[in-house]
């Protein structure tokens, strides 16, 4: 069962990546809810928390009707049938997928969104885009992997992966060809950091790198020392580890396959001071059985700090993993008010 003081944090947030997980039940008026209940919270005295509705109902409380926290199992199997029909070589439009899961579409659009926060279209436009992306690194030729992904012709793969890649296909396929990287090392009190930027925005964040691990992850890209044009994301990049509570909204260049882009969306809506479970990760993009898929996709993030990874521990409190090594995980959560 989940601590008590957590759960109660998420009721009062009213977080919705909680429901499904516990449910809040109210001695004084005899009802359970979920954590996201827009009720009126109850005295803290007066609650106590269940693992779900069964064991809620076994000391005599009925179901909240205002938020109906026994409906978010079918709306989880919902949501998981909905991202196998998403994955398919054909998705369906949104009036097919909501009912082939029994609900109406405006909805489910509504659901789906709340679950893994993209909507149903983007997530199969993300998934399409993916497998192409896997395919530009077997396939010879561009337009052979854009047909291997689904799409009817190159037009439609530019159309939904414009702004997203950050690259054209071909750069992509081709460690970066025809792309400027500007880059620089600088100091922090965590130790150099690396920044590198393109055109779109910071495509990489990471401690003790310098630029021959650049070339390497692009190995073709025009790579160049910053200039005047990428002091202020730099100068941003610095600030946001030098002081987190100020933490200006940079512009990124990241991409990965849908559930990845799922999981970063999910990690950046960590509020400062607080972290979550590689499990909450799981629940809140609508796969809480991919645990360490989460802890995959966690570890798969380009921009540290930017996406806040760092926030994620496990389950028993402890700091679990980090790239950049434990020490600066716990500085980091200590200056934000989470160590």
């Amino acid at each position: 069962m989940i601590d008590p003081d957590t759960a109660w944090n998420a009721v009062q947030r009213r977080d919705r990546a909680f429901d499904g997980r516990f449910v809040t039940g109210v001695l004084t008026t005899g009802i359970y809810c979920r954590p996201s209940c827009a009720a009126r919270h109850p005295a803290r005295a007066n609650v106590r928390f269940f693992a779900d509705g069964a064991a809620a109902q076994q000391t005599g409380l009925r179901p909240c009707k205002r938020c109906l926290p026994d409906d978010v199992a079918r709306d989880e199997i919902a949501v998981t049938k909905a991202l196998k029909l998403l994955r398919s070589d054909a998705p369906p439009a949104l009036e097919e997928l909501a009912a082939a899961v029994g609900y109406a579409p405006y909805h489910f659009h509504r659901l789906f969104k709340r679950a893994t926060g993209v909507t149903p279209a983007s997530f199969a436009r993300a998934e399409r885009a993916g497998r192409a992306e896997s395919a530009l690194a077997t396939e010879a030729r561009v337009t052979d992997a854009i047909y291997e992904a689904g799409y009817s012709g190159p037009s439609r793969f530019y159309e939904d992966t414009k702004g997203r890649l950050g690259m054209t296909p071909s750069a992509w396929k081709n460690g970066g060809a025809g792309v400027v990287i500007r880059w620089a090392v600088v100091d922090t009190s965590l130790g150099q950091m690396l920044v590198a930027t393109t055109e779109k925005g910071i495509c990489r964040l990471s401690f003790d790198e310098d630029e021959q691990a650049l070339v390497a992850r692009f190995p073709k890209a025009h790579i160049l020392p910053a200039d005047a044009t990428t002091s202020a994301m730099i100068s941003g990049a610095v600030a946001a580890v030098e002081n987190p509570a100020r933490m200006p909204d940079l512009p990124l260049d990241v991409a990965g396959t849908a559930f990845q882009e799922a999981v970063w969306q999910e990690l950046r809506r960590i509020p400062i001071g607080e972290t979550r479970t590689y499990a909450n990760i799981a629940a809140a993009v609508g796969k809480p059985k991919a645990v360490r898929a989460a802890g995959s996709a966690n570890g798969a993030n380009n921009v540290a700090v930017l996406i806040p990874c760092h926030r994620v521990v496990r389950t028993d409190g402890s700091l679990g993993g980090y790239a950049y090594g434990l020490e600066r995980k716990a500085k980091l959560l200590e200056r934000e008010g989470a160590g």
